[in-house]
C-alpha cells in the first residue's frame, strides 16, 4: 500500500494538492487506499485526473478503480 500512495502522490498537476490517506477496510481483509485532495476548478478536471493520470501506465499497476466518496465545490 505504500508503494500504491508514494505513485498517486507522485501525481503532479498545477491547481492540486494532495492531502492526508488513510487505510479503509472493506471486508475479508481487503483495504482500501483514501487520499483527500483539493483542486483548484479552473486548473484541474476531475474526469481528465482520473482517465488520464491515475488509470494509465505506470499508476494503474496498482489502481484497480477510483471512486470519489465527498466533493465539496466552493
Amino acid at each position: 500500500m505504500k508503494k500504491l500512495e508514494e505513485t498517486v502522490r507522485s501525481i503532479e498537476v498545477p491547481g492540486l494538492l494532495w492531502g492526508a490517506s488513510k487505510l479503509v477496510a472493506v471486508g475479508y481483509g481487503i483495504k482500501k487506499l483514501q487520499i483527500m485532495m483539493t483542486i483548484i476548478d479552473d486548473l484541474v478536471s476531475v474526469d481528465t485526473l482520473i482517465e488520464e493520470r491515475l488509470t494509465v501506465e505506470p499508476a494503474n499497476e496498482y489502481i484497480q478503480s477510483c471512486d470519489i466518496v465527498a466533493f465539496n465545490k466552493i
